[in-house]
């Protein structure tokens, strides 16, 4: 701890946290975030409770004059066998909006995962704590994001002033589900990843259940949208569909509409918006399974289905997009609510000339920013799905 500071304590609570679904009170006395719930944890395999508790689009919101603020964290860092270490997060600070800092957390277990069989082996470490000073001595407000690469137990709030919970902004909520690209695989944080680049550009709350190899239309996901109070709804599918190679077409076409039907369920008039794949040349016309490829010293994405497999059912991002277009089409007939977007307008093929995909599967920081931006025009701009203000249905 920094003896430089005369430090008060705040209990971290419900009241200072945005964009988690759920709060665990941890054995340590901390909070951990969840991005899905107790129910839905329990049904999802060990590839869903790690995405959902890499916090993406969760942060620390409050009042304060202080000059410094520290966070103290216990987190999970991933690391992969035989590959270099991946960088430590991101933690992003906000000063009334407007980005003022960004810093590593000290401390932290290692998750070691070998991407050849899928063994996880955990070396404990030490608590640590991410700390930012300077900040202007006047009252404010102040947003810590959390990283989308760790998980993260929250064990304390430190100030050199008195906080006070920030008061409901009173902005729509959007509720977001994607894969890996939108819970933020090659931005440079959290607070960058393309959902929270939208949101800011659309003046809206995020609440990003987006989830990392995960976004496969699992009836719990459904239940966790259904169930989550929001203004704006949208679901970006198709990747890990064909990249897991999970389905067929004749059980994919069924599994939009049963997901589709249970948002609607608990948001009968939202505006709902269907987002199909952004562009990946891998799997554009090669079904799955997808795998990595670490000969090269670091990961890439390959493709391992056959073309010629597409004529029996399987699925590539091209047949997945024109299902996803008409079914939406079909639905939108009695659902005035309900929109399409092409995920190409959002990276497309000048787009991967231009900013190929690092590791051939994800977009990477400037592509975060170009898909945030082409978002945020499309959607919030005038006429767009979500331009109009609606209340929650």
């Amino acid at each position: 701890m920094d003896d430089a500071y005369d430090w008060i304590t705040t209990p971290l609570t419900g009241d200072l946290l945005r964009g988690a679904l759920e709060l665990e009170r941890t054995a340590h006395g901390g909070l951990f975030p969840h991005r899905l719930p107790a129910a839905a944890r329990a049904r999802g395999d060990e590839q869903v409770v790690q995405a959902e508790a890499q916090p993406s689009g969760v942060r620390v919101v409050f009042r304060t004059p202080a000059t410094a603020v520290a966070l103290d964290v216990r987190r999970t860092l991933m690391g992969h066998q035989g590959l270099p270490p991946l960088p430590n997060g991101a933690y992003d600070l906000y000063v009334d909006g407007e980005p003022a800092a960004r810093a590593t957390a000290s401390g932290g277990d290692v998750l070691m995962v070998d991407l050849s069989d899928g063994a996880r082996e955990v070396f404990p470490g030490d608590p640590g704590s991410v700390t930012f000073t300077g900040l202007p001595a006047r009252d404010k407000r102040v947003e810590i994001w959390l990283p989308y690469t760790e998980t993260v137990e929250l064990l304390g709030l430190r100030t050199d002033a008195p906080v006070s919970p920030e008061a409901p902004s009173g902005r729509r909520v959007w509720l977001h589900h994607g894969s890996s690209i939108s819970q933020g695989s090659c931005a440079d944080s959290s607070a960058t990843a393309w959902p929270a680049l939208a949101a800011a550009a659309g003046g809206v709350e995020l609440v990003n259940l987006s989830l990392a190899g995960s976004a496969l239309l699992d009836p719990f996901t459904a239940r966790a949208l259904r169930d989550t109070p929001a203004d704006l709804i949208s679901v970006k599918l198709g990747i890990n569909v064909v990249g897991a190679d999970v389905m067929r077409l004749r059980a994919f076409g069924p599994a939009v509409h049963g997901f589709l039907d249970t948002v609607r369920e608990g948001h009968p008039t939202t505006p709902l918006l269907v987002v199909s794949p952004v562009l990946c040349p891998a799997h554009e016309d090669t079904p799955g399974p997808s795998a990595p490829d670490v000969s090269g010293g670091e990961v890439e994405f390959v493709a391992l289905g056959d073309p010629a497999e597409t004529a029996a059912g399987k699925l590539t991002l091209r047949v997945v997009r024109e299902e996803l277009a008409r079914i939406t089409a079909e639905r939108a007939a009695s659902d005035p609510y309900l929109s399409y977007l092409d995920g190409r307008d959002l990276y497309g093929e000048a787009d991967h000339a231009e900013l190929p995909l690092p590791d051939r599967l994800h977009p990477d920081a400037a592509a975060h920013r170009r898909m945030g931006e082409r978002f945020g025009a499309f959607a919030f701009g005038p006429g767009g799905p979500f331009a109009a203000v609606g209340g929650r249905g």
